[in-house]
């Protein structure tokens, strides 16, 4: 053990100098991980096989509940609202099928602007505020690299202070205290099942068989290859203007884990091989109530296509938006694969499907129209970055076609989830969300504020307005969202009555959140109406995103 720990040491050692002397240091991390903690060969994951035949009916038993999650789409990627990636030449039928075979909530919200909060609120059903889980999980390497990038006219804020209050990355977790969808449903009776996508914590405490999954195949960072680099199927998009991509280049993985096992490598494409577990768990528990949450990391970078999905877009002459758009196309074809299994298995009548995204598109991949006609993006909380598609199926219960405006949140699933399977929901704590399906079949809307925080930015929506406050930069803005849903026309001077009503709720309801459990480090400037392949002023709204 002793001449372990002293070769560990040398190998550090060497690490770190190599780190100092090499340009591309940033890749350091990757490195230790990946000697820490190696990649194994591909393993076959083996579901649990559950009832060979089911004692009842699908429609007689609790309903199933399927939760799709990507991962950074912009509401203007699918063709749902009539839009898509390049004037709609990129269609996503299966994902419109969800919309018009169930309830389209026309005005999604996600849990946060940034991903891992957004999912805390779902898993939870609580603002993530409440129990701390306030910032996205990183290392203080990456948020350094953030801090030194050349935003242009405006600086990032590093918190050289804070670095010493920060905690291990695998530490930043939703905390067990907190009571999961996966654990409500569990309890319920369900066999509950997770594919994709955690970024909830990596230590032991948080991972998912902690947290109520009974089965799970993925991984727990924020992000991973969707194949080796070098694979002559894949087709990279490196975007050197980007702060975040040469960190993920060289750092992230081709790899995921089964029931916490040793990291190993699967066998195909990232969201093609996710897709194919999941008709596989699936099959595997025809016969009894599942829960299954369904985490795809696209198209959230890096950029990785599968060669056959760019070719089968040709059309699309933009190269670059072209491989985004064939990461689209896989997460259609994902779709698809879901519910062409649950009609197989005669599961689709009885099962909730849900399809939603962790916040808005971001401005730094350097496309122009993934929030259309919304302003902003991911780490801004107008509309751009936390607009999603909120999408409900469930044929035995919601009416094709139906179509609801009142505003739909990510705190909403656990309740919606809770009450489909006859679950009592947790008396000892706040539950910020509604049930979907209730709102969805008739019930009334109830009247409700919404509720953002990201440090020192804070936003409230209610009854159709909607207000922002800033500190970096000391600003406010009220948008009537009823009569202008891309935040237009700030009218924070001229509804001063208005403004100091909503304040007073935003204040009260700040004051219920808890501190955060890890800080923030840094913020950089988010320019509101740019993104980063565009020029950018010191005139140009924006505001610093802590994180």
């Amino acid at each position: 053990m002793r001449w372990l720990l002293i070769l560990g040491g040398i190998v550090v050692l060497l690490a770190g100098a190599l780190a100092l002397a090499w340009p591309h240091r940033i890749a350091l991390p990757g490195m230790l991980d990946r000697w820490r903690d190696p990649i194994g060969e591909t393993q076959q994951v083996v579901w649990d096989q559950g009832p060979q035949t089911a004692d009842t009916a699908p429609g007689e038993r609790s309903p199933n509940v399927i939760v799709i999650l990507v991962d950074d789409l912009g509401i203007n990627d699918i063709t749902t609202f009539g839009g898509g990636l390049a004037a709609g030449d990129v269609p996503t039928p299966n994902i419109d099928a969800i919309a018009a075979n169930g309830a389209v909530f026309v005005n999604g919200y996600a849990g946060n602007a940034t991903c891992a909060p957004s999912r805390a609120a779902i898993m939870t059903g609580r603002y993530a505020t409440r129990f701390g889980f306030e910032f996205t999980p990183a290392p203080v390497a990456f948020h350094r690299l953030i801090g030194s990038f050349d935003y242009g006219p405006r600086e990032a804020i590093f918190h050289e202070d804070r670095v010493a209050e920060a905690i291990p990355t695998d530490q930043q977790g939703l905390p067990p205290e907190e009571i999961t969808m996966a654990e409500i449903l569990r309890d319920s009776g369900y066999r509950t099942l997770f594919i994709g996508k955690w970024h909830l914590g990596a230590a032991e405490p948080f991972q998912p068989q902690n947290q109520g999954f009974d089965e799970w195949v993925g991984f727990y960072p924020g992000a991973a290859l969707f194949l080796p680099p070098d694979h002559p199927d894949a087709v990279n998009l490196r975007q050197d203007f980007d702060p975040i991509d040469p960190f993920l280049w060289a750092n992230l993985n081709y790899a995921v884990r089964w029931n916490g096992s040793q990291r190993f490598a699967p066998d195909g494409y990232m969201t093609d091989y996710f897709a194919d577990q999941t008709v596989n768990a699936i099959q595997a528990n025809r016969n009894r109530p599942f829960f299954l949450y369904l985490a795809l990391n696209a198209p959230h970078t890096p950029l990785q296509a599968l060669r056959s999905d760019v070719e089968a877009l040709a059309h699309v002459e933009d190269e670059r938006l072209r491989i985004y758009a064939a990461m689209i196309r896989a997460i259609d074809r994902a779709v698809g694969r879901v519910r062409e299994t649950l009609a197989e298995e005669g599961l689709a009548e009885n099962t909730i499907i849900v399809f939603s995204s962790d916040n808005g598109a971001p401005g730094y991949i350097g496309f122009p129209d993934l929030n259309a006609p919304y302003r902003g993006w991911k780490a801004t909380f107008f509309e751009g970055g936390i607009r999603v598609p909120m999408l409900v199926e469930w044929p035995a219960r919601v009416t094709p076609g139906t179509v609801i405006e009142a505003p739909a949140a990510h705190v909403d699933l656990f309740t919606t989830a809770a009450r489909a399977a006859g679950a009592d929901l947790p008396g000892d704590r706040t539950i910020d969300g509604i049930d979907l399906i209730d709102v969805a079949t008739g019930g009334p809307a109830p009247d409700r504020a919404l509720f953002w925080r990201s440090g020192h930015y804070r936003v409230l929506m209610h009854e159709g307005w909607k207000l922002q406050v800033s500190e970096h930069p000391q600003r406010t803005w009220l948008f009537n969202l009823a009569e202008d849903p891309t935040e237009q026309t700030d009218l924070a001077d001229a509804e001063p009555a208005r403004l100091a009503a909503m304040m007073a709720r935003l204040e009260a309801l700040d004051a219920e959140q808890a501190e955060p459990i890890w800080p923030s480090l840094v913020e950089p400037p988010v320019f509101i109406d740019r993104h980063l392949l565009e020029p950018r002023t010191a005139d140009d709204e924006y505001v610093h995103w802590p994180n």
